[in-house]
């Protein structure tokens, strides 16, 4: 695996994690939009299941939790989770690399898999390998996967927020959303997406095409 996002860089952050993504700039706008237009398309109900990758410090994860769902999560920092734990009582919970194989506790369907700010920190093929398996091997038979992260709607969107964010950008994997989704439907994977603010936006699957 590569490590170009080393889980050190996130035990760091834990702290001040919450304080961050309260700040409405790059790579946050829209943060609370997103979290609970993530909440709206999953359609929680009281006993559903709920897989939240890469959970970090758990603000979507309450989300569910307060809806009555039984909240699973994983995340591959240890002191991002202990802020988890802290605030989720008694959900389940996992320190987990998401490019690795589930924990065995976790293998098995889940009604509902979410994520919130993960997944651009992986290669498309890499996303698209992840989302495949976990459709094909976790989603339960009317389970629905609902992405939300930092996604442009193409590659010129991607410039003009790059432009206007000056010394905040960061160069990561973001999600370019034209080619996501023909790289989801390439793979058999059906979804739909939304732009939720200039530099982040939703993908809603639905299982195998």
């Amino acid at each position: 695996m590569t490590d170009l996002f080393p889980a050190s860089d996130f035990d760091d952050w834990a702290e001040t994690y919450d304080a961050s993504v309260a700040i409405d700039q790059f790579p946050f706008h829209g943060y609370p939009d997103v979290l609970a237009q993530i909440v709206t398309l999953a359609a929680p109900r009281p006993g559903l299941s709920v897989l939240d990758l890469g959970a970090g410090t758990g603000n979507l994860a309450v989300l569910f939790a307060r809806a009555g769902c039984d909240v699973w999560c994983t995340d591959f920092s240890e002191p991002m989770l202990a802020k988890a734990r802290r605030k989720l009582p008694a959900a389940h919970f996992a320190l987990h690399d998401l490019r690795a194989p589930l924990p065995a506790e976790f293998e098995r369907p889940f009604d509902r898999i979410v994520s919130a700010y993960v997944f651009h920190h992986f290669v498309l093929e890499e996303k698209i390998r992840i989302l495949s398996s976990l459709a094909t091997h976790h989603l339960s038979p009317e389970g629905r996967i609902v992405i939300g992260d930092v996604v442009f709607p193409d590659a010129a969107g991607r410039e003009r927020v790059r432009e206007e964010a000056g010394e905040a950008w960061d160069e990561e994997f973001y999600w370019l959303a034209d080619e996501s989704l023909a790289a989801l439907k390439e793979a058999g994977i059906r979804a739909e997406y939304r732009q939720v603010s200039v530099c982040a936006g939703i993908f809603h699957i639905t299982g195998e095409a």
